[in-house]
């Protein structure tokens, strides 16, 4: 049973003292900034209360992203960014992927994501070959031809004995484009290479490694950067923002812009809040 209660965000930021914020559909969509935000973030900067982005892209780096921010009147520092490109880094450390040459599926800065973490981007071609396939982004390449060639490496090297490290960036598998309009993202073309995978090889198919919302890598990283005694995350999306926080221990709020609107009730996934907008009353 949802026993979830309505709220605002005067009395969540009475309450809270760090916000994990999404970033589309709860700050911007494809048409600009959402109602709300830009008073928020103001707020929030003017109080000096911690706040992380922390945003499933990993189409832009942070600097890209303040940039764009700012053109939207959005005053966003660089260290209150945190993308699921970011973990890369510390995950090619751990995976001993240091050095490695990888297929990399999104737009060029994605693969200056790859570079940082310490891999080699390898050209979209025929016959391509490498250790590591990265899906970042569904944008920046094309689908089609990009999807062809990553999973036929795959295959060819999981029946050679050489698997592929298969890493996923981002888990959504769709973004609110405005209301009423969506896209799907790369979570998506990662759920449709295991659904092959799995017809061929069965049990014994490979399966991508998830790193962004709702899994444990993202959220753990936050806490760290966060660093504050009672957090919040606000999002538009139950199955990676609440779902994520309900797995990490920390209150959510359901924010109505962008998918939240739309989410059919789920016994399984209950935010502590809901939230209509950022509108201050």
């Amino acid at each position: 049973m949802d026993l979830s209660v309505s709220t605002t965000i005067d009395d969540l930021i009475e309450r809270y003292d760090g916000f994990l914020l999404d970033a589309s559909g709860v700050l911007v969509d494809r048409r600009g900034v959402l109602p709300g935000a830009e008073a928020f973030i103001h707020r929030l900067n003017a109080m000096a209360i911690p706040y992380l982005v922390l945003t499933n892209s990993a189409s832009r780096l942070p600097s890209t992203m303040v940039m764009d921010y700012l053109r939207q009147r959005l005053e966003i520092a660089e260290f209150s960014i945190l993308t699921s490109g970011m973990l890369l880094e510390a995950y090619f450390v751990k995976r001993g992927l240091v050095g490695c040459g990888c297929l990399v599926l999104g737009p060029e800065e994605s693969e200056d994501y790859v570079r940082r973490a310490g891999g080699y981007p390898e050209p979209l071609r025929e016959g391509v070959d490498a250790d590591v396939l990265v899906i970042a982004d569904q944008k920046g390449f094309d689908c089609v031809e990009g999807m062809n060639k990553a999973l036929s490496m795959v295959m060819r090297r999981f029946d050679m004995g050489h698997p592929v490290e298969l890493v996923l960036c981002n888990p959504d598998i769709i973004y609110p484009l405005s209301p009423g309009e969506y896209g799907f993202t790369s979570g998506g073309l990662a759920a449709m290479i295991e659904a092959l995978l799995l017809e061929r090889y069965g049990q014994h198919a490979p399966r991508f490694v998830r790193l962004g919302k709702p899994y444990a890598p993202i959220f753990d990283q936050a806490l760290q950067f966060l660093n504050v005694q009672k957090p919040i995350m606000i999002g538009d999306q139950l199955a990676t923002d609440i779902a994520g926080a309900n797995r990490a221990g920390i209150d959510s709020a359901l924010v109505s812009t962008g998918l939240g609107g739309s989410h059919p009730p789920r016994d399984d996934v209950c935010p502590t809040w809901y939230l209509q907008s950022l509108v201050s009353f």
